[in-house]
């Protein structure tokens, strides 16, 4: 079974509908027990990153991921579930996000004729040893919907770049701990590949 964190965040169900498309058994859920004996987790979400983080405390979430984590079970932070995995952002300065990798979430830079927040499709160069990606095409297209994006403090994380405007860590992975800023659940064939992937993780063990 699949758990989806409910932190009241945007686009939770489209991503429980993903899971159901692939015949997994989603639920969306606050509940710690459920939580910590799925099988995987997964953390989705829009919105701010100080709204988000004031919410998964409120409803006691921060202990749990921290003990998902520990546990072992594969972890997968989906656009805004990938900000919050790490120390800051720009976008609300003095909150703590959860730290559980090194790095800062920084807004997209301006540019002429450039829009932000950075809306639609854009290739990755993705590691090919990384989890997420196997079985993918090289520049496979996914679907972006952000205006801050992740500076990982450590190059080994990452495991997946785009280029808008500036060079983005659009993915990272260690150990057990998954994450893409874009939506695979939004990005056709490639995204049901990616979710399938991270499906399939310990299953061949």
């Amino acid at each position: 079974m699949i758990a989806i964190i409910d932190y009241d965040a945007g686009n939770i169900k489209s991503v429980e509908k993903a899971m159901n498309y692939l015949g997994e058994e989603a639920r969306i859920t606050r509940d710690r027990d459920l939580i910590l004996n799925s099988d995987k987790v997964i953390l989705p979400g829009v919105g701010s990153f100080g709204d988000a983080m004031s919410k998964i405390r409120e409803y006691q979430l921060v202990n749990t991921i921290y003990d998902v984590v520990d546990k072992g079970t594969p972890f997968l932070g989906i656009c805004l579930g990938l900000q919050l995995l790490f120390q800051t952002s720009e976008e609300s300065p003095g909150v703590t996000g959860l730290g559980l990798l090194e790095g800062k979430i920084v807004r997209i830079p301006d540019a002429p004729g450039i829009k932000i927040p950075h809306i639609g499709w854009n290739s990755l160069t993705y590691r090919p040893e990384a989890t997420l990606y196997q079985g993918l095409e090289d520049n496979p297209y996914v679907y972006f919907v952000h205006s801050y994006y992740l500076q990982a403090a450590h190059e080994e994380d990452v495991a997946a770049t785009t280029e808008y405007v500036t060079h983005i860590h659009a993915s990272v992975e260690r150990d057990n701990l998954f994450a893409c800023q874009f939506h695979p659940e939004k990005s056709g064939s490639v995204g049901l590949q990616i979710l399938k992937n991270f499906i399939r993780i310990g299953e061949a063990d």
